[in-house]
């Protein structure tokens, strides 16, 4: 019997094209409108700042640039999805939260080299279903360990 998991779904616009990705729902903690994060002096270009969420302070980074595919321009349809990686708390600007939703692994592929003009290193596989390619991100990769480090520091430091 295969195995099912289940994922939240958002998009990523570029001019040319709009790209659907998954991230399982284990990993994520709460879907929040996008609020103004706090600028934060030398940090790389992806981090937006941090925002203070219930009293615990969240760096914010855009998806876009983290992957070199541009920069989020904020609407009403704009979320922070707030998720786990390695063990911290981290938000991430999409578009759009589209769906939740259960994918059998028998429809997963693994990655190619590049899709969606992200590497295959942020990447746990592609998700078929139907019509659609589901791009399902690996939470844990999207940061390097120095760029965990830094911000385990910067969330440390409000606290």
């Amino acid at each position: 019997m295969a195995e099912e998991i289940q994922l939240v779904v958002f998009t990523l616009k570029t001019d040319d094209m709009v790209c659907e990705y998954g991230v399982p729902i284990t990993k994520v903690q709460e879907i929040i409108p996008m609020m103004t994060p706090t600028r934060l002096p030398q940090v790389p270009d992806f981090v937006e700042g941090v925002v203070n969420l219930r009293g615990k302070i969240v760096p914010i980074i855009d998806l876009k640039k983290r992957f070199n595919i541009g920069a989020t321009e904020i609407t009403n349809d704009t979320r922070s999805v707030v998720v786990e990686v390695d063990g911290q708390t981290v938000g991430i600007i999409v578009d759009e939260v589209s769906e939740v939703l259960l994918l059998s692994d028998e429809n997963i592929e693994p990655p190619p080299a590049v899709v969606g003009g992200i590497t295959a290193e942020y990447l746990t596989g592609v998700g078929k279903l139907q019509q659609r390619l589901l791009i399902l991100l690996d939470m844990d990769k999207i940061l390097s360990d120095t760029e965990k480090a830094n911000l385990a520091t910067v969330s440390e430091l409000e606290n």
